[in-house]
């Protein structure tokens, strides 16, 4: 990847000065692609391509077909001009993008692998392409990739992209949830801002007795946002042993299992925290119901349209942990299909998408952040911050020297979430006692 950062450093300057452009552009799109890692699948639907289809023959340059998840067309120029570089500086190699509806992306990519026709290059999240990497879909790229290149990547953040010791997927770009608070709300009821989940059910308590709103949502949807079962992680609780078995079933395990039951119970979270996902999250902060939002700093765009009263009152801090202060982040990175019949053209795109310089383009573009040391390091992550958006992303950007993958590399964590989550709402809803329901959950687990 060294020959092709070099390459890129001359015309570095020409892609910087369409970032107005591209920073003008809505985020929408992006924001459905950086839940796309929570969300279950839906109906597929037709993907559209920035260029027709077009036939390779023996005389016709290398063709990597690359997909993207619901990019176009806020991010329509970038790309086209992104490619439009490799191509120029790979001149035996032709780029067709095609962009994915983001809840798409799931049921086409399967149905493309075991029908032999997947892309050449996919963005996907960790956890799923985890599932078909379990299945041998992907490229083992240990032997391709040589170390000199991957120290370029944040190491935990490398990581995400490994299983059973095998690297399939190379980091792109990153988010990580930042701790959103209203000020007014949280002086009202004469709290500080919560570090830990400890401190967090103090001031839920005292959020809810003060000012009769609550001071936080968090989603048990078992198909919905993972910060729940992260929160194990953080209170010092691993999900499973090196076999794969549940090793949550211990006393601190129940321990995190009485902590969520209380809080529901006393009244401390939202009725809806079983029904509804993530979004809800948003709208109550948004409302003036909930004075934290544990969210990405993208969504403080979101609240200062549509709140600009909430808007004016929000700060941020660092993310909420536990007595371990790991600290979480969420990867979208890049695989290859194991039976591409572009290996090469492939890797080398790949390598191009996701260089210091280009991961530093996107990630200004897009509100998000880098997974290479040298671009993290950029002035535009550690200026001092005028603007709520700016502290949100100088927060985040600090966090990622530490912050890793918090669950762990399994091909079913998405049936670990599902049955922790089940077995919670149980316990939840007095259906259950905390013991039975996280018996129930390790042995439902260990038992699939």
């Amino acid at each position: 990847m060294g020959h092709l950062t070099g390459k890129l450093s001359g015309r570095h300057g020409k892609l910087t000065m369409q970032m107005r452009t591209w920073k003008k552009l809505g985020t929408l799109a992006l924001l459905g692609l950086l839940t796309s890692w929570i969300i279950s699948s839906c109906s597929p639907s037709a993907p559209t391509s920035s260029t027709g289809s077009t036939g390779t023959t023996a005389n016709s340059p290398a063709e990597v077909e690359f997909w993207t998840m619901q990019l176009q067309p806020q991010f329509t120029d970038y790309f086209n001009a992104l490619i439009a570089q490799f191509e120029k500086e790979n001149p035996g190699t032709k780029v067709r993008w095609v962009d994915v509806p983001w809840a798409d992306m799931q049921s086409k990519i399967l149905t493309a692998t075991s029908a032999g026709t997947a892309p050449d290059v996919v963005n996907l999240n960790p956890d799923f392409a985890a599932q078909l990497a379990g299945r041998n879909a992907w490229m083992d790229l240990d032997n391709r990739i040589p170390a000199q290149d991957r120290s370029q990547y944040l190491p935990k953040i490398w990581q995400s992209g490994t299983l059973d010791g095998k690297t399939f997927g190379i980091p792109w770009y990153l988010t990580t949830s930042v701790t959103i608070y209203n000020q007014d709300l949280l002086k009202k009821a004469g709290v500080a801002v919560p570090k830990t989940y400890a401190e967090l059910a103090q001031v839920a308590k005292q959020v809810k007795e003060k000012t009769g709103k609550y001071a936080f949502f968090t989603t048990f949807v078992p198909e919905d946002s993972a910060e729940a079962l992260q929160s194990f992680v953080q209170m010092g609780v691993p999900l499973l042993d090196a076999q794969g078995k549940a090793a949550f079933n211990t006393a601190a395990g129940k321990a995190v299992f009485q902590y969520w039951t209380d809080l529901y119970k006393q009244g401390f979270l939202p009725k809806e925290a079983l029904t509804q996902g993530h979004r809800r999250a948003i709208e109550l902060y948004q409302a003036g119901e909930t004075a934290i939002l544990i969210s990405g700093s993208q969504f403080l765009k979101t609240i200062e349209t549509n709140a600009p009263a909430i808007a004016k009152a929000s700060s941020t801090a660092p993310q909420i942990s536990g007595d371990t202060a790991k600290k979480n982040v969420a990867v979208m990175n890049l695989v290859i299909p194991r039976n591409t019949d572009q290996p090469d053209a492939s890797l080398n795109f790949a390598l191009f998408v996701t260089n210091n310089a280009n991961q530093l383009n996107f990630a200004k573009a897009a509100n998000v952040l880098p997974s290479t040391t040298a671009a993290l390091a950029d002035g535009y992550f550690t200026a001092d911050a005028k603007t709520p958006l700016e502290q949100a992303r100088l927060i985040s950007a600090k966090q990622m020297q530490d912050a890793e993958v918090l669950l762990p590399a399994n091909k079913d964590i998405k049936e670990l979430q599902k049955i922790i989550y089940d077995n919670l709402q149980a316990a939840m809803l007095d259906e259950k006692t905390v013991d039975q329901a996280i018996a129930d959950a390790a042995q439902e687990w260990d038992e699939r």
